[in-house]
């Protein structure tokens, strides 16, 4: 295993991105390798770190399809729903109530 070559916060080279900025260009890494890592050091912990892939091998960003959009609109209508009283609460309810706050707390005492 090769070492990676490192670069400090804000000073990685032209032509490499994180994830998020591949994203942010509407891009993904394609499969590549990482080629670089960019550390950012903080105080009294280790350094954060983000791998850094090539520009110019990132590929477009795959379009959703019906059937995605279709997956997601139910699972996001599934986090909506109350287990208990099986109405859309209009909101994700919190996992820590596992409940709407209507069902969660009945009598309308807040802990």
């Amino acid at each position: 295993m090769t070492a990676l070559p490192v670069y400090r916060w804000h000073l990685a080279p032209d032509g490499l991105a994180t994830r998020r900025q591949l994203r942010a260009m509407n891009l993904r890494p394609g499969g590549q390798d990482v080629v670089a890592e960019l550390q950012r050091p903080r105080r009294k912990r280790g350094p954060l770190v983000a791998y850094l892939y090539r520009i110019d091998r990132a590929k477009p960003v795959r379009p959703m399809t019906p059937a995605k959009w279709a997956a997601l609109a139910k699972a996001n209508t599934a986090r909506r729903t109350c287990p208990t009283c099986r109405r859309d609460a209009g909101y994700v309810i919190p996992t820590s109530l596992g409940a709407c706050v209507t069902c969660a707390y009945p009598l309308g005492l807040a802990v």
